[in-house]
């Protein structure tokens, strides 16, 4: 019988704890939760862009939303550039080819992004 207790397995974290520091360059990615079809990462990016001529082309879709910060993101698609800023989130189709144009340089940046499965567009 479930009592209601948090097992001694659950562990709290919180999203703004152990920040890199915002002087060092480059993105820390922890995996939060994982299971079928989904993934749950913290990223924490400090002046960070994607290098030159890279795309990221992932086959899982990704929601992923600004905590901290802001960002550039760059889709290959219409050249098209969105800025996000502090509760701003978009999805990110699969295979939709995009890369990171720029991050706040003096802060962390603090994203989440959940990647996963998209339901099937076929009917039954």
């Amino acid at each position: 019988m479930n009592s209601g207790a948090p097992s001694p397995d659950t562990r709290v974290a919180n999203l703004l704890d152990q920040l890199a520091s915002p002087t060092e360059t480059g993105e820390l990615i922890d995996i939060l939760a994982s299971g079928n079809n989904i993934r749950i990462e913290r990223i924490v990016s400090n002046g960070h862009s994607s290098e030159a001529e890279f795309w990221y082309d992932d086959p899982s879709a990704e929601w992923v939303t600004v905590l901290t910060g802001e960002a550039r993101l760059r889709f290959l698609v219409d050249d098209k550039l969105i800025h996000l800023k502090r509760g701003d989130h978009v999805t990110i189709q699969p295979h939709e080819k995009h890369r990171v144009e720029w991050t706040t340089p003096n802060e962390p940046t603090v994203w989440v992004a959940v990647y996963f499965s998209p339901l099937s567009s076929t009917k039954s």
